[in-house]
């Protein structure tokens, strides 16, 4: 069973590797070099001399992320951040991992589509359509979805046991937006009169939603 679920995580990737939406890159690598101070669309190269295995190795999808929030769910993300060879190459990937009842609240991915792939546990996940539709689908074990660029998307565990998923993106950094705190905990604060006239609730009840996405004093 191993085997076959390590066989077709290995055709997943392959697969996903071949449709990068991220520029083309012109040479062989080019490691990210992220002291280089330089503002650039992705990071300039590091000298090739001083490349290193190490630049293109990670471990941190081997086990499940701690998960310590409100919304049962933790995302241990693979991109150029923690892979500097990534850098220009197009692809990145995420672990997620969700406890019983655990959600992966509604969000973006401005710059990727994202492919799952379960590894453990039964989800309920799902995204909607610029004309407001919702495309949605109990997902198990083995099982793999998709989530185009850009739309609104989430998972759900409304299962008994935890589970968790391996994710696939065509971009290096695909970057992500949570509909409800981006729009509850952004800096400077979205002005109170937006909030109360988009969601037609009143100035306590935006309040009271902005005290409880706030991010956790340590």
């Amino acid at each position: 069973m191993a085997a076959m679920v390590s066989a077709h995580l290995f055709v997943f990737l392959a697969l996903f590797g071949m449709v990068a939406s991220d520029s083309d890159h012109l040479q062989d690598l080019c490691v990210a070099n992220k002291a280089a101070g330089i503002k650039v669309n992705g990071f300039p190269c590091k000298e090739e001399a001083n490349v290193t295995e190490a630049d293109f190795f990670f471990s941190g999808l081997a086990n499940p992320g701690v998960i310590n929030n409100s919304a049962g769910s933790v995302v241990t993300g693979a991109n150029v951040e923690k892979i500097p060879g990534l850098n220009t190459l197009g692809v990145s990937l995420a672990r997620i991992d969700y406890e019983p009842g655990g959600l992966n609240p509604p969000h973006t991915h401005p710059r990727a589509t994202e492919i799952i792939f379960v590894l453990d546990g039964e989800l309920d996940v799902g995204f909607i359509t610029t004309s407001n539709k919702l495309i949605s689908k109990s997902v198990k074990k083995g099982d793999i979805f998709v989530f185009p660029k850009g739309l609104v998307h989430f998972q759900k565990n409304n299962g008994e046991k935890p589970a968790s998923v391996i994710a696939g993106f065509n971009s290096q950094l695909p970057g992500t937006q949570s509909i409800a705190a981006t729009l509850f905990t952004s800096t400077p604060p979205v002005p109170n009169n937006v909030l109360t006239k988009a969601f037609q609730i009143g100035t306590k009840e935006v309040d009271k939603i902005k005290n409880k996405l706030a991010p956790k004093k340590s």
